[in-house]
């Protein structure tokens, strides 16, 4: 017996996988995130400006963000780097976040996921380190200017004195 072509496996299987795949996350609250987005404001004491964009990726399954700072290193690569993915928490109604930047020395490590329950226009996210610390990262989207302000905070600091205090503009 001869054994089927690729080609006829796939046109076999490209159904079952098609109706094995969902419609996509649908979020009012991380559509309003989509699009290019300069960031400006302060981050560990810096005046900063960074170029932001967020995605729809794997087909509508998460949001992903890609950061990039315009202050250069003296070799001229960016001061900041980083990619974040958001997409929905399988342990709850809310969100979780993967966040990958050039600041991570360890590797892949779930070290990296927060975890958020909306709050209105405010995405809270939590992060727990291994050491107990936990660090703050929050969205909150200003529906009348349709900007995000963004703050970060360790555990114990006051949200009136953060790491960064920054505000999105669209592009």
């Amino acid at each position: 017996m001869k054994a089927p072509s690729t080609a006829l496996l796939a046109a076999l299987l490209l159904p079952l996988s098609s109706a094995a795949q969902g419609p996509g996350l649908e979020d009012p609250l991380l559509d309003r995130m989509i699009g290019e987005w300069v960031l400006q404001g302060q981050i560990a004491g810096d005046q900063v400006t960074h170029d932001i964009t967020f995605e729809w990726v794997l087909q509508h399954n998460y949001v992903q963000m890609t950061e990039r700072s315009r202050e250069r290193e003296p070799d001229g690569r960016p001061s900041y780097e980083s990619i974040v993915f958001i997409g929905e928490d399988p342990h709850s109604d809310g969100y979780a976040a993967m966040w990958l930047d050039i600041t991570g020395t360890g590797g892949l490590t779930g070290d990296g996921i927060g975890h958020a329950t909306a709050v209105g226009d405010s995405i809270p996210f939590l992060f727990h380190f291994p050491d107990g610390s936990r660090w703050h990262t929050i969205f909150v989207y200003r529906r009348a200017t349709d900007q995000w302000e963004w703050l970060m905070h360790g555990e114990g600091e006051a949200e009136s004195d953060p790491f960064a205090n920054v505000i999105l503009t669209r592009k």
